[in-house]
């Protein structure tokens, strides 16, 4: 065990959240341990658990804090091309999602079904639907509440896509990324025929 460091709660949960990440990153879900987090950081199991109660909280921190970093990662401006935007936030979650393979399979296969984890993606999914509606040019609320259809499909077609991809990787990540760009584009285009 490494010598054990004074910091303050606020880096001590941070310095947590970056051992608990690159654990839940190399390996199953199943197999990553609170103790061996514990050893990791430098710190006794109490003092782990003070902060995460469980496994699960950690994980769901670590999640959350993913989620967080890829919204703000995600450039989308109305001034520019929106397939520019869509390859960029495109490949910033494929990149989070090749280096974090166990992590994002754990999230949404083996705590499929859990509340908190779900409204992690489902938020984060919200969140990234409502800012394309931003920089989309809509005609009036319907074709607003259209395309929201449209985008909330789409997201969740892209995620379950991607999951596949990362168990079987039946193309390679840029056509993935194309297919997913194209499949938003296509559903679009009969409700805004005037995108790129």
């Amino acid at each position: 065990m490494p010598p054990r460091q004074r910091l303050t709660p606020a880096d001590r949960r941070a310095q947590l959240l970056t051992v608990g990440a690159r654990l839940f990153a190399a390996r199953p879900y199943a197999d990553v341990l609170m103790e061996e987090v514990a050893e990791e950081a430098g710190v006794s199991r109490a003092l782990l658990y003070r902060h995460f109660p469980s496994k699960h909280a950690l994980f769901a921190a670590v999640y959350q804090q993913a989620a967080d970093q890829l919204l703000a990662g995600t450039r989308l401006d109305p001034a520019d091309s929106l397939v520019e935007q869509l390859v960029q936030g495109m490949d910033l979650h494929l990149g989070y999602f090749v280096a974090n393979r166990n992590a994002v399979l754990a999230a949404n296969q083996v705590l499929a079904g859990d509340p908190v984890i779900q409204t992690i993606m489902t938020n984060e999914l919200d969140m990234l639907r409502a800012r394309l509606l931003t920089v989309l040019p809509l005609a009036d609320d319907t074709t607003r509440e259209a395309v929201s259809g449209v985008l909330k499909s789409w997201l969740v077609f892209v995620q379950v896509l991607c999951v596949d991809w990362l168990t079987h990787e039946t193309c390679t990540r840029t056509q993935l990324r194309d297919i997913c760009v194209g499949a938003v584009l296509g559903g679009l285009r009969p409700l805004i025929p005037e995108l790129e």
